[in-house]
């Protein structure tokens, strides 16, 4: 069992950055995918950035301007979100699984999210 507790969410204007942090619990995440997905209202959960050993995986929406990395001492994946438009007002999640992936279905274990909204 894994327990995933995201932080770092907020209000923001746009063009601003947040830096949001996933910190797991019960299982090492050095060896696994960690990813980040977000929710907006009304919206399917999408897929937004993965890490694993073999590399990084960004949605085309936030290529250039988001950028995931992890911490394996501290068994913490951050998601430092740079340039942020309107349209990332969501909840985000992390996620951890066992293969490198983007799809929802692939992930294992889900935190309960941060809320980052971004005005205009």
């Amino acid at each position: 069992q894994v327990q995933l507790v995201e932080s770092g969410g907020g209000l923001v204007q746009a063009g601003g950055s947040l830096r949001l942090s996933c910190a797991a619990s019960g299982r090492t995440i050095s060896g696994y995918t960690m990813g980040w997905f977000r929710q907006a209202p009304g919206k399917e959960r999408e897929f937004v950035a993965s890490i694993t050993w073999s590399g990084t995986d960004y949605a085309d929406s936030v290529k250039g301007r988001f950028t995931i990395s992890g911490d394996n001492a501290e068994n913490t994946v951050f998601l430092q979100m740079n340039s942020l438009k309107p349209e990332d007002t969501a909840v985000y999640y992390c996620a951890v699984g066992s293969k490198r992936a983007t799809e929802i279905r692939l992930y294992d274990f889900w935190g309960q999210g941060t809320q980052v909204t971004v005005s205009s």
